[in-house]
């Protein structure tokens, strides 16, 4: 083998020529996309315009009609429930956009849950769930359940339950949903943190248009937004050229928005080091 070859990595995911209705009725029309390794990708679109069916057909929890589904360049739509459930144990993490947690375990027994469901030993789940909840500020919480929470720490620990075990590919469904500016902060603290530090490669999903200049702070070149409308990608690029569109679907996500954000929390770094604590942990 020449000297100068590299192995290429297949991409974490991606869409080719996809489709899916529902009833007869399309309701995602020939996708096609990539999701490179450790990179971010925000996809928005009204309310109805096939977003959480996309991220539920990249999880394996729905099959398209055509189409190929790649991830980790093995193709996963004609993968049997065994084998999805291998990929999503192992390879995939999702936080969904309803509330999740089970009301009967604690805070620890939620983080583990997933790992025990796949047959870790003990002294393994131990050691993953005290390095996740670390991660998303949850440590010492552990004996509380999810009713002894505020908002933030339970969408916190729906996203330490997902990371679990730390797979290479997250699955983000509106996660900053009702929640105030300063946990949605946190939120979106926690998914750069994924990026950057553990190389997490991501789909996030939502409508608050506010929230991408934030979360391309420190990947700008690489952060990318699709815009979905009517089942169809109608925009892919940065979000740079997000904010310059002229595209009627991108100005009527502009207008769905009324609220105004000049004084919501936010920071021009993500990773400033001279934050005071109470505006980095809720």
């Amino acid at each position: 083998m020449n000297a100068n070859t590299t192995t290429l990595q297949p991409p974490a995911i991606e869409f080719r020529n996809v489709n899916l209705s529902f009833d007869d009725r399309p309701v995602l029309k020939d996708i096609n996309f990539t999701l490179e390794r450790g990179r971010l990708i925000i996809m928005t679109g009204i309310s109805g315009s096939g977003k959480s069916v996309l991220l539920r057909l990249a999880i394996g929890l729905l099959k398209p009609d055509s189409g190929e589904i790649l991830i980790n360049g093995k193709p996963i739509q004609d993968m049997e429930e065994p084998e999805l459930i291998a990929v999503r144990g192992g390879l995939m993490g999702m936080v969904f956009q309803e509330d999740s947690l089970f009301t009967g375990l604690t805070v620890f027994e939620n983080a583990a849950y997933r790992l025990e469901d796949h047959g870790w030993a003990e002294e393994d789940i131990r050691k993953a769930v005290t390095e996740v909840l670390q991660f998303v500020d949850l440590e010492g919480e552990e004996e509380k359940y999810p009713e002894e929470l505020s908002g933030g720490m339970k969408r916190r620990l729906e996203i330490a339950r997902a990371m679990i075990g730390w797979p290479s590919i997250m699955l983000f469904d509106e996660p900053t949903m009702s929640l105030d500016p300063l946990a949605a902060v946190k939120v979106m603290d926690l998914v750069i943190r994924a990026r950057d530090v553990n190389h997490i490669s991501s789909l996030y999903v939502t409508k608050k248009i506010h929230e991408f200049e934030y979360l391309a702070a420190t990947d700008q070149q690489n952060t990318k937004v699709l815009v979905l409308r009517d089942g169809s990608i109608v925009f892919s690029g940065s979000v740079k050229d997000f904010e310059n569109s002229e595209l009627p679907a991108i100005k009527e996500l502009a207008t769905l928005d009324d609220h105004d954000h000049s004084s919501d929390r936010q920071f021009p770094d993500p990773w400033d080091k001279h934050r005071r604590p109470h505006e980095t942990i809720l």
